[in-house]
C-alpha cells in the first residue's frame, strides 16, 4: 500500500491507495478460501487484507485446488478402471463412479488445500 500526504491546512490526512488487485476472478476454490479465512482465521484474513495480497493469495489456492482436482480425478478414474470404454457400454456405472471418484477428491483438495492454514 503506498501513503501520501495532503495537506489540509495545518494537517496532514494520508491518501491511502490501494494496491491494484489481479483482474482475474475468483471461482469456487477461491472463494470458499476466502469465507474460511473471514470466518475462521480472522487474523490471517486480516493481514491478507491489509496488506492488500488476499485476493492474490485466494486465486493462488484456487489455482492449485484446480490442478489437485484434475490430477486427482485422473489418477483415481485410472486405478478404478473408469475408462471410455465404460462410458460407450454402461453410461449410467460411468457417471455413478465418475461422480464418487470426483466427491472423493473434492473432499481431498478442501482438506488439504481451502481448510488448511
Amino acid at each position: 500500500m503506498e501513503l501520501t500526504y495532503e495537506k489540509n491546512g495545518d494537517y496532514l490526512i494520508p491518501n491511502l491507495i490501494p494496491d491494484s488487485e489481479p483482474e482475474e476472478p475468483l471461482t469456487k476454490y477461491g472463494l470458499m478460501r476466502k469465507n474460511y479465512l473471514k470466518e475462521h482465521r480472522r487474523g490471517i484474513y486480516s493481514g491478507l487484507l491489509m496488506e492488500g495480497r488476499l485476493k492474490a493469495h485466494c486465486l493462488e489456492i484456487q489455482r492449485q485446488a484446480e490442478e489437485r482436482m484434475d490430477f486427482l480425478t485422473e489418477q483415481m478414474a485410472k486405478a478404478e478402471g473408469v475408462d471410455e470404454a465404460l462410458k460407450a457400454s454402461d453410461q449410467m456405472k460411468w457417471v455413478a463412479k465418475m461422480n464418487s471418484i470426483r466427491n472423493s477428491a473434492e473432499e481431498i483438495v478442501l482438506t488439504e488445500l481451502v481448510y488448511s492454514l
